[in-house]
């Protein structure tokens, strides 16, 4: 059997390939998903009695490609890139943390280390201020600042000096410029009557010292400040007691001079002796010092200026104006207990010019003074303990 030739010049016939899908990029619409690429076809296996897997995880839709990936025939894998952190600079020192831990960069290390002596633990809030104890001298050291910065302060004690340097002047001249016999009466007796008015205006500015923190509200923010209310009361008393006996001392140490000087000469002047300096002087300045802290605490325990001026006003001067108007055998003891305890009476008896010769002598009055005011600072700390600023 003989096969048909084929005739020649003509070539031999090719089996048909296999049709091939085309190629076609198309770019996703806006808003739509991407559409994904056919994975490229595998060899088919023969059937075998190994257990099914389980199915490949879904395809994630792939992104449009690139300009200069379109031209590469194959894709290649993306490869994920970590980003690590830059290296931290090793802290050293007492502070360093433990090994394991992560360490703080150095600007929050040292802006957070702890400062030497203000007693706060590491890691927690540090001051840049020294932190020291507060004692009482801090607390002086506030009533000073306050008790020299407002004007009250200055008017008053300046009022206080012109009326005692003033009235004490005007008297001594008057004296000296007629034919007066003082009897041995001493010169410095005649300050008497410049330091009587002058009292009112220590007596104001005791009072104002405490009052005018309550009316303004200033009382909180000091005892904010400082919580102990008892320090700060003392602080008061000293810082006023020394202004007030500084300024008086000054003023009635000018006034003996001047007096001394103006009728030392003059017709039946006694001889002052080294005692009567003393007490006209220290101990008139310590009396006022007294009664100006009697004020004080006055004012600590009404809080009010006014109600606390008008009751050390009736203080020093009611008993005597009482005793003037008492009139009758009835009332003689009254009359005469007033007029030897009254503050004009007391203060007189420090410039050896008694009233009567029953009542205190010596330095009795300046101890009867502080005794009161001793009572009253007592009474004015137990309030201002339990009573709300």
């Amino acid at each position: 059997m003989t096969t048909p030739q084929q005739p020649q010049g003509t070539p031999a016939a090719q089996p048909p390939a296999a049709p091939t899908a085309p190629l076609v990029s198309q770019q996703p619409q806006q808003g739509e998903p991407a559409p994904a690429q056919a994975a490229p076809a595998q060899p088919q296996q023969p059937p075998s009695s190994a257990p099914a897997q389980p199915p490949a995880q879904q395809a994630q839709p792939a992104q449009p490609p690139l300009a200069h990936q379109a031209q590469q025939p194959q894709q290649q894998p993306q490869q994920l890139q970590t980003l690590e952190a830059p290296p931290v600079p090793q802290q050293t020192g007492a502070y360093a943390p433990a090994h394991g831990h992560p360490q703080a960069p150095a600007p929050y290390a040292q802006a957070h280390a702890p400062v030497q002596g203000s007693g706060f633990a590491p890691g927690g809030y540090s001051s840049p201020i020294p932190i020291q104890p507060t004692h009482l001298g801090h607390a002086l050291a506030s009533e000073w600042t306050k008790i020299k910065s407002v004007r009250s302060t200055v008017w008053t004690l300046s009022v206080m000096v012109a009326l005692v340097v003033g009235i004490s002047l005007l008297t001594v001249v008057g004296i000296s410029s007629g034919d007066t016999d003082l009897e041995g009466e001493s010169p410095l007796a005649f300050g008497f009557f410049g330091v009587l008015l002058g009292l009112m205006c220590v007596i104001t500015l005791g009072v104002l010292v405490v009052s005018s923190e309550y009316g303004t509200g200033m009382i909180r923010t000091t005892l904010t400040a400082c919580p102990s209310r008892g320090r700060v009361l003392v602080a008061k008393t000293l810082v006023f007691f020394g202004l007030s006996f500084a300024v008086t001392l000054a003023s009635t140490t000018l006034v003996a001079l001047i007096n001394d000087g103006i009728l030392g000469g003059h017709r039946g002047a006694g001889d002052s002796s080294s005692a009567d300096w003393v007490k006209a002087t220290i101990g008139v300045s310590l009396y006022v010092a007294a009664l100006g802290l009697l004020a004080l605490c006055v004012g600590s325990l009404l809080r009010h200026s006014a109600g606390a001026i008008t009751v050390m006003i009736g203080l020093v001067l009611l008993p005597m104006v009482l005793a003037l108007f008492m009139q009758g055998e009835a009332l003689q003891d009254v009359q005469e207990a007033l007029l030897d305890y009254s503050v004009p009476s007391q203060l007189g008896v420090l410039y050896s010019n008694t009233i009567s010769d029953s009542g205190p002598s010596g330095w009795e009055p300046l101890l009867i003074v502080i005794i009161v005011a001793g009572v009253a600072m007592a009474g004015a700390f137990a309030v201002l303990e339990k009573r709300d600023v």
